[in-house]
C-alpha cells in the first residue's frame, strides 16, 4: 500500500521524506512552497538527490505534489487567469525537477460567471500549459461543491477533460471528504460510486486518493476535513464518514498501487494523528 500524508517541504525533499518515514508512511504529499503565495525556493536548494536516496532506502515512492490554492483557471479576470497559467507552468516544472509523477490541482471557481464558462476557461488554461512533453499528470481533484468551485461532480470533471487537447496528461484525485460532501454515498455504496466514476470519467484516469473524514453530513457542500473515525470528543469534531468506510476504500481494488494521502486535521499546532491513522488504515494499528 502506498500510503502517507501531507508533509512539510521546509527542509527540502529529504526533510519531507524523513518526516513521512517517521509516520510509518510509504508515500507522501508536498507543496513546493507556501500554497497561498508565489514565493518559492530555487529547486537547486531543495535537496532532491538526498531525498530520493532516502526514499529508495526506506521504501517511500510515488510522492504527490499539490498545486497552490491561488491558481484559479476558471477566473474571468485576465490578471487572475494569467497568474494561474503562468504559475501552473512553473509548478509543473518544479514537480518534474522534484521527480513526482502527480500534481493535484483544484480545477477552479467560476465566481461571477457560470459553471459552463468556468469549465471552458479551465480547459483553455490547461491547453496553454500542457504539451506532448509534459511529464507529471495533472490530477483534477473532486471538489465538495462549496461556493462556485468546479469539480463537484464527475460530469464537470469529464467535461473539462473532453475539452483538453493533451487529455492523456490528465488524471483525477479522488478526495473522500469532498465526494461525500458533494453528495456521493461513499459510506454505503463506494462500489456504486466507483462504477459511476468509471462510466463517466474512466478508471484509467484515477491516479491519487485523498483520504479524509468529514465533519459534515453527506451533501452538505462545505469541505471540512475530520480525523479518521473521530468521535464527538475529538477537538476538531466528529467524523461523519467513519473509519470502517475509509478503511474499505483504501483496501479497495481501485486504490491498489496508487498513492493514498491523508490531509486530516492537526489537533493543535504540534500534534497530528498521521502515524496512528496510517497504521489503522494499513491494518496494523487501532485508533
Amino acid at each position: 500500500m502506498k500510503i502517507g500524508s501531507h508533509v512539510s517541504i521546509k527542509d527540502g525533499l529529504i526533510g519531507a521524506a524523513k518526516e513521512s518515514y517517521s509516520y510509518g508512511a510509504t508515500s507522501f504529499m508536498i507543496y513546493t512552497g507556501a500554497p497561498q503565495n508565489t514565493r518559492r525556493s530555487p529547486v537547486e536548494t531543495m535537496k532532491i538527490m538526498e531525498g530520493h536516496a532516502f526514499m529508495k532506502e526506506h521504501n517511500l515512492s510515488d510522492f504527490v505534489v499539490h498545486a497552490p490554492y491561488i491558481i484559479n483557471l476558471a477566473s474571468y479576470k485576465p490578471e487572475i487567469f494569467n497568474l494561474a497559467t503562468d504559475f501552473l507552468k512553473i509548478e509543473l516544472d518544479r514537480t518534474t525537477a522534484l521527480g513526482s509523477q502527480y500534481m493535484v490541482l483544484h480545477p477552479g471557481a467560476f465566481t461571477d460567471m457560470d459553471v459552463d464558462y468556468g469549465i471552458q476557461k479551465i480547459a483553455e488554461g490547461l491547453n496553454m500549459v500542457l504539451d506532448k512533453d509534459t511529464q507529471p499528470f495533472i490530477c483534477l481533484e473532486t471538489m465538495a461543491g462549496k461556493g462556485t468551485e468546479i469539480g463537484r461532480n464527475f460530469e464537470e470533471l469529464a467535461k473539462i477533460i473532453e475539452l483538453v487537447d493533451h487529455k492523456e496528461k490528465l488524471g483525477v484525485c479522488f478526495d473522500t471528504c469532498h465526494t461525500h460532501d458533494s453528495g456521493y454515498d461513499i459510506i454505503n455504496d463506494f462500489d456504486g460510486v466507483i462504477k459511476e466514476f468509471d462510466e463517466i470519467i474512466g478508471l484509467e484516469r484515477l491516479k491519487v486518493f485523498h483520504i479524509n473524514g468529514s465533519l459534515n453530513k453527506r451533501g452538505a457542500r462545505k469541505d471540512r476535513h475530520a480525523n479518521i473515525g473521530a468521535l464527538e470528543d475529538n477537538p476538531k469534531g466528529k467524523d461523519q464518514i467513519g473509519a470502517e468506510a475509509l478503511k474499505y476504500i483504501v483496501h479497495h481494488e481501485v486504490a491498489k498501487g496508487k498513492p493514498v494521502i491523508l490531509e486530516t486535521p492537526w489537533l493543535d499546532k504540534k500534534t497530528n494523528l498521521y502515524k496512528e491513522e496510517i497504521a489503522f488504515l494499513r491494518g496494523d494499528g487501532v485508533l
